[in-house]
């Protein structure tokens, strides 16, 4: 068992130097430090060199883009927004307008129906004036009509009571004469 162990100690990756020492950290040994600092700068102008002549330029133009279709997209809102606008406002007055006329409509509607319904009131009181003429013709026909018959019934009756009382039928024109007198009296 000690030699496997011894072998498995001889496998395993050395991360000192010999001697007990640590070696310095790559970057930093003084042999090789001007030549990394030499290939860093290369590397840094490469870089800068192809950020700055093709990333920077399309990032930019797609910046732009962006921007244009942004600054495009308000343009057209704000185009809409006035247009709204302005339909509102052409939908309010018209709707302002609309309400006038119907209001005047109205108004003629109801003068005119009120000067019907005038008409047709006095053409009802005509009507009902000329009914109440003639019935009043009626009824003075038939008071006149009554009374006649009221002056014979009365001299029928007179006659009658005459008679009976005294058994004597009395004469026409004392008869004639005594109702003429209690009818007007």
């Amino acid at each position: 068992m000690a030699e496997s162990h011894g072998d498995a100690k001889g496998a395993t990756a050395h991360t000192e130097a010999d001697g007990g020492h640590k070696a310095p950290f790559p970057p930093f040994q003084k042999d090789t430090f001007a030549s990394q600092l030499v290939s860093l700068v290369i590397a840094f102008v490469a870089l800068y060199l192809i950020v700055s002549r093709i990333a920077l330029p399309r990032v930019g133009s797609l910046l732009d883009e962006r921007q244009n279709a942004i600054d495009g997209d308000l343009a057209a809102a704000q185009k809409l927004k006035d247009d709204s606008d302005s339909a509102l406002k052409a939908y309010e007055s018209e709707l302002a307008a609309a309400r006038s006329r119907a209001q005047a409509i109205s108004a003629e509607t109801r003068d005119r129906l009120n000067a019907a319904s005038e008409a047709e009131r006095k053409t009802l009181e005509e009507r009902l004036s000329i009914k109440l003429a003639e019935a009043e013709k009626t009824i003075a026909s038939t008071r006149e009509t009554a009374m006649s018959n009221v002056r014979g019934i009365a001299a029928d009756a007179a006659a009658a009571i005459v008679q009976r009382l005294t058994g004597v039928l009395p004469d026409g024109a004392s008869l004639n004469s005594a109702v003429d007198a209690s009818l007007k009296g």
